[in-house]
C-alpha cells in the first residue's frame, strides 16, 4: 500500500502510485464541476483500496438513477473484499456513502459532519453532505456545515462559494454575495460562487445587472462538467425571460442548456424547466416537448428524487406522452414506502403537485390550481433551490389565471412584481390580470 495525502493534506491509501492523482481529480473534479471527476472510474478497475472504490461509489451515485445503487454497492463490496488497509477518515467516507447507496440521507450527512468535526479541511465531506442537505430541503444544515469548516479551510475558494449558496438558501442575501465575492477574488472562474451570485442577483431583481455578469464571466463554462456548464447557461436564460429577451432565451436552450448530457437527470429537469418557463412567458417552443421527452421516458420507474420526478412528469405530459399516466401511478405507489427522510416529501409534496402538473399539461386549470395549492406550502422539502423551484409557483400562478380565478392571482402577483420591478415577464402578466379584473395597468417602477 502506498501513503499519501489527498489534495486537502488528508492522508490516504492506495494500490498504485497513479491513484493518488485519480482521487485528487474526484476531489478537484467533484468541487470545480470539470470532467476530472471521472478518472477515478478508471482507476477503481485496478486499485481495490477503499478511498477509491468508495469514491467511484460516490461517482456512480451521481447519475440519480435506478441502476446508481447495484452499481455503487458493487466498488463498496470489491473494497470490502479486499479489506485492504485504510484510515478512519477513510472508513467514514465509505461509510456515509454506503448510507446514501441504502437511501438513507440523514445518516450520510451525520457521518460526514463527524468527519468534517476531525478533519473541517475534508472539502469532499462538506460537498457531499450540503449535496444530502440540499436534496431534503434543508438549507440551515447547508450552513452550518459550512461554518464548521469554515475556521480551518477560509483559504479555499470552494468552501466561499459553498458558504455563498447557504447562505442565499437560507435568504441571507447580504452574506451570500459577500461570500461569493470572496470566492471569486480568490478564484474568479469558481462556477459554485458564480452560481450563488446570480442566485442573490435574481432573488434581489438585479436583472439587467445578473444577465451581464453571466455573460461576462461565462466564458471557461465549456470546460465543465455538463450539469454545472448548463445549469449556469440555464440561469442566464432565466434573466433574459424576466427582460423579456425571449428569443435569447429560447436560443440559450436550443445551444447552451438541452444538448451536453442528455441522458443525464440534472440536464433533462433544466431543460423541463427551462421550455416550461419560456411556454408559460409565452413563447412558442415547437416541437421541443416532443424531443424532450424521448430522454424522459425511461425515466418512468426512478423514483430518485420528488424534485426529478415532478419534472420529469411535466415535460411528458406537455408531450402528450402516456408515460405521464404511468410515472403518476408509480409515484402514487412509492410515496408511502419512500426512506423516512423524503418520505413526507413524496406523499404531501410530490404526489398533489404531480396531479397539478398533469392536470396543469392537459388544460384542466381549475385542477391544476387546487392540488398545486396543497404542495406548494411544503414545496421546500422536494429539495433543488428557489430558483427551481419558482417552476411550480409560476404553474400555479398560470392556472389560477386560466381558471378565472384572478383576485387570487392578482394577490400572489403584485407582490412578486412589486419585488421584481426590471421583470418585463412579471408586467406582461400583471397587466392581463388586471386587465380581467377591470383595474387600471400598474404604474411601472425603474
Amino acid at each position: 500500500m502506498i501513503a499519501a495525502r489527498d489534495p486537502f493534506g488528508n492522508p490516504i491509501r492506495v494500490q498504485h502510485e497513479a491513484s493518488v492523482a485519480a482521487v485528487a481529480g474526484f476531489i478537484n473534479g467533484f468541487l470545480g464541476y470539470t470532467p476530472d471527476i471521472l478518472a477515478v472510474l478508471a482507476a477503481a478497475e485496478a486499485d481495490h483500496s477503499l478511498i477509491v472504490q468508495a469514491c467511484a461509489a460516490a461517482l456512480q451515485m451521481f447519475a440519480e438513477a435506478p441502476s446508481a445503487p447495484p452499481a455503487a454497492r458493487a466498488h463498496l463490496a470489491r473494497a470490502a473484499k479486499a479489506g485492504l488497509p485504510s484510515t478512519e477518515r477513510e472508513r467514514q467516507f465509505a461509510s456515509a456513502v454506503a448510507a446514501w447507496v441504502d437511501g438513507d440521507a440523514a445518516t450520510a450527512i451525520g457521518q460526514h459532519a463527524q468527519t468534517l468535526a476531525e478533519h473541517p479541511r475534508d472539502l469532499c465531506a462538506l460537498k457531499l453532505a450540503q449535496y444530502h442537505a440540499f436534496n431534503l430541503g434543508d438549507s440551515p444544515a447547508m450552513l452550518r456545515l459550512a461554518l464548521l469548516a469554515l475556521p480551518a479551510a477560509a483559504d479555499l475558494a470552494w468552501l466561499h462559494g459553498m458558504l455563498a449558496f447557504a447562505w442565499e438558501q437560507c435568504h441571507r442575501l447580504a452574506e451570500a454575495e459577500l461570500a461569493a465575492r470572496q470566492a471569486l477574488a480568490m478564484q474568479p472562474a469558481e462556477p459554485w460562487a458564480q452560481h450563488a451570485l446570480a442566485h442573490v442577483m435574481l432573488t434581489e431583481g438585479r436583472l439587467h445587472e445578473g444577465a451581464a455578469f453571466l455573460a461576462a464571466v461565462s466564458g471557461p463554462w465549456s470546460g465543465l462538467s455538463s450539469f454545472m456548464r448548463t445549469h449556469n447557461w440555464w440561469h442566464l436564460a432565466l434573466f433574459r425571460i424576466e427582460l423579456g429577451d425571449d428569443a435569447a432565451a429560447l436560443a440559450l436552450y436550443d445551444h447552451e442548456v438541452w444538448g451536453v448530457d442528455k441522458r443525464y437527470s440534472q440536464d433533462q429537469v433544466g431543460a423541463v424547466s427551462l421550455l416550461a418557463r419560456l411556454e408559460l412567458a409565452g413563447v412558442a417552443v415547437g416541437e421541443r416537448w416532443a424531443e424532450l421527452a424521448g430522454w424522459l421516458a425511461a425515466r418512468v420507474q426512478d423514483q430518485v428524487q420528488p424534485f426529478l420526478d415532478m419534472q420529469y412528469l411535466y415535460g411528458l405530459a406537455r408531450a402528450g406522452r402516456p408515460e405521464a399516466d404511468v410515472l403518476l401511478a408509480h409515484i402514487a405507489r412509492h410515496a408511502p414506502q419512500a426512506p423516512p427522510a423524503s418520505r413526507l416529501a413524496w406523499q404531501q409534496v410530490a404526489l398533489p403537485a404531480c396531479r397539478g402538473l398533469l392536470a396543469h399539461a392537459r388544460g384542466d386549470w381549475a385542477t391544476a390550481a387546487a392540488q398545486l395549492a396543497q404542495a406548494l406550502p411544503r414545496l421546500t422539502a422536494i429539495g433543488g433551490s428557489h430558483a427551481q423551484r419558482e417552476l411550480f409557483e409560476q404553474v400555479h400562478l398560470d392556472a389560477l389565471q386560466r381558471s378565472g380565478q384572478l383576485a387570487g392571482a392578482l394577490n400572489l402577483l403584485q407582490p412578486l412584481a412589486n419585488a421584481q420591478p426590471e421583470s418585463e415577464r412579471l408586467q406582461r402578466r400583471l397587466q392581463a390580470v388586471c386587465a380581467g379584473l377591470g383595474l387600471p395597468p400598474p404604474r411601472v417602477r425603474h
